[in-house]
């Protein structure tokens, strides 16, 4: 029992002194070994910036390298004052036109015809129906010189430019002029004065020549069977030059 016990220490013994052994020699046959690098994260980050730095620098370069050297820089030119348009300027001096209503035509306006008691209707009714239209005078051309004291007849050549016909209830009004030549008027009462649609006639009335020497005027018109006034205005002029 004893002896067992000794055998057993002994083989302990050795063991450790050849673990230690081994020790000894793995640590003698790494003397004079270079250490492993040690990597700095900081060098790496400044070394990345520097090769990015120069590689720019040198694209810069040559970009600027194949720039032409003789680019001509463009001129500005200034148009003298003296070869503009003129701006147009506003005629204080010139006269305001004047609008007459008596059929004075004037551009940019629409015409309005506002005749005194004596004046002549500027234009007539547009009327389908009724209408008519002076043709030519047959007796007194205007301003013709009549005999003072006299009687004389105006005759007119009309037309009924309408679709209605001229029939009893019709007349030819005067409706402005001078009264010294007298207010006579046509009326159609027989069926041998009616007129229809197209169809023209010479219409007249009876005037009355002043005594008194001067110009005169008067205006007649026709008269529908409703009331109202339609077509071209018929005109007369006289002139008296002596006196009764």
């Amino acid at each position: 029992m004893e002896v067992t016990i000794m055998f057993s220490r002994k083989s302990t013994r050795q063991t450790l002194i050849g673990l230690l052994s081994a020790a000894l020699l793995l640590s003698a046959c790494n003397v004079g070994a270079t250490p492993a690098p040690t990597l700095d994260v900081n060098a790496m980050s400044t070394a990345l910036v520097g090769t990015t730095v120069a590689q720019l620098s040198s694209q810069f370069t040559q970009t600027a390298l194949a720039v032409p050297t003789n680019t001509t820089t463009p001129v500005v030119t200034q148009t003298s004052a003296s070869t503009l348009a003129p701006l147009p300027t506003l005629d204080t001096t010139a006269a305001i036109p004047t609008v007459s209503f008596l059929n004075t035509p004037v551009a940019g306006f629409t015409q309005i015809s506002v005749l005194p008691t004596s004046a002549v209707p500027a234009t007539a009714v547009v009327d389908p129906c009724h209408n008519s239209a002076f043709e030519y005078d047959v007796t007194i051309p205007d301003y013709e010189t009549q005999k003072a004291g006299t009687d004389v007849q105006k005759i007119w050549a009309i037309r009924n430019t309408g679709t209605c016909t001229w029939d009893d209830g019709y007349s030819l009004i005067k409706i402005a002029g001078s009264p010294d030549i007298g207010n006579g008027s046509f009326k159609f009462t027989k069926s041998s004065d009616f007129v229809a649609g197209g169809q023209g006639l010479n219409i007249g009335i009876w005037l009355d020549v002043p005594c008194a020497a001067g110009k005169y005027e008067g205006h007649w018109r026709m008269l529908s069977d409703s009331g109202y006034y339609f077509g071209t205005v018929l005109s007369v002029y006289l002139t008296v030059t002596d006196k009764c």
